[in-house]
């Protein structure tokens, strides 16, 4: 058995509608729908959504645990959306919003310029260096914080660069000059 695809997937203002293997979830901030594999099916059980695998060999098993995973972030994009932040740490580097357009100045003799997709949203405080993207697609969310960090990633000496919230950057001791 499957630890992750046994268990149910709560829903708490989400409405789900099922026709074969087709599972529509509809929520107040969004709505997406999910295709199960052959051999897989989905019930919903009061407040609960339940997917159960009609084989139990290696291969249903690791794709089961990916699918209830897969649809209970679906769920909860739908019902509450997903918020990932970031840190700009360093001298004079900050971002700013303009549209749909994010402007970052990071240090380079250039300013990078990002277009924002239309599922993910930006906060950005008045020192430009806190940034609170936010999205009811998790992996939207998850690529376009990832694209942002690429841009500067933290280095280890000075800790400057992005970072995002809850990330450890393990600092290196630079050069010490040589005793005489």
């Amino acid at each position: 058995m499957s630890k992750i695809g046994k268990r149910a997937i709560p829903l708490t203002s989400a409405k789900v509608q099922i026709e074969g293997n087709n599972v529509t979830v509809t929520g107040a901030k969004a709505s997406f729908k999910h295709e199960l594999p052959d051999g897989f099916s989905a019930t919903v059980e009061g407040k609960n959504l339940q997917i159960t695998a009609a084989q139990k060999n290696r291969r249903a098993r690791m794709l089961w645990g990916l699918h209830r995973a897969l649809l209970a972030n679906k769920v909860k994009g739908a019902e509450t959306g997903f918020e990932k932040k970031l840190t700009i740490v360093g001298l004079g580097f900050k971002a700013q919003l303009a549209g749909r357009k994010v402007t970052l100045t990071l240090g380079y003799t250039h300013k990078i310029d990002y277009e924002l997709p239309a599922e993910v949203t930006l906060e950005i405080d008045k020192t430009g260096q806190n940034l609170i993207f936010r999205s009811s697609d998790k992996f939207q969310l998850g690529n376009v914080c990832d694209a942002i960090r690429s841009f500067r990633p933290p280095e280890p000496y000075k800790g400057t660069g992005i970072i995002r919230e809850g990330d450890v950057i393990i600092r290196k001791a630079g050069k010490t000059k040589a005793a005489a």
